[in-house]
């Protein structure tokens, strides 16, 4: 009998989902929006204050694995067990969960015991703040050498790490924060929940 996602080691996990990756496709945008479409009105606008598109695939050219990364800021009065019950409803599965140091969901979509299904998703569930990944992403999308950098350091690293997730990301966390780092310098608060003109929803 075949296992179920949950019954495998994370070295299985691994095996089964490894690191793809694969030239920008234009559908990315699209796949996007339909989710935060459907996520606003099985939410409600009123518990969510930003809703963006993250990660590579929101970087057009950029290559990536095939994944759409989705940020969800949440108002600090939303009922988180309400929240999970909803989100599972309309079939995320919850990845993982944390409160310290901030209160961290990670949802998905696509991932089956036969693998990759053709649209996968991470939905990543946090309270309104001033998260690293938009500046990241608008530094990349701003900056087309960077991003052409970034590309390479993946094309590099992808092999390597075909079968570690947690190695791929570690080894381009020095990169990331690097422009990161670069990127709030250069746009300032522009996230920040408490900077004039970022109060209301941002949604992209």
């Amino acid at each position: 009998m075949k296992k179920t996602l949950s019954e495998m080691t994370l070295e299985e996990l691994w095996e089964l989902f490894p690191i793809i990756l694969k030239e920008h496709n234009p559908e990315y945008e699209k796949w996007y929006l339909t989710e935060k479409e459907d996520i606003i009105r099985h939410i409600g606008q009123k518990n969510i204050k930003r809703i963006n598109h993250i990660g590579s695939t929101s970087v057009e050219g950029l290559i990536a694995k095939p994944t759409i990364d989705i940020l969800l800021e949440i108002d600090n009065d939303c009922n988180i067990d309400w929240l999970k019950s909803a989100l599972t409803g309309m079939g995320w599965l919850l990845m993982s969960s944390e409160n310290e140091p901030d209160m961290r969901m990670v949802f998905n979509k696509g991932y089956t015991p036969d693998g990759f299904d053709e649209k996968v998703y991470h939905l990543h569930v946090r309270y309104h703040g001033d998260w690293n990944e938009l500046y990241f992403k608008d530094y990349l999308r701003e900056h087309s050498e960077v991003a052409e950098e970034y590309g390479l350091l993946k094309k590099l690293l992808w092999k390597k790490f075909e079968h570690n997730r947690d190695g791929y990301t570690d080894a381009k966390t020095e990169f990331i924060m690097k422009y990161t780092n670069i990127a709030r310098a250069c746009y300032g608060d522009r996230y920040s929940p408490d900077t004039t003109g970022c109060k209301e929803n941002k949604q992209q």
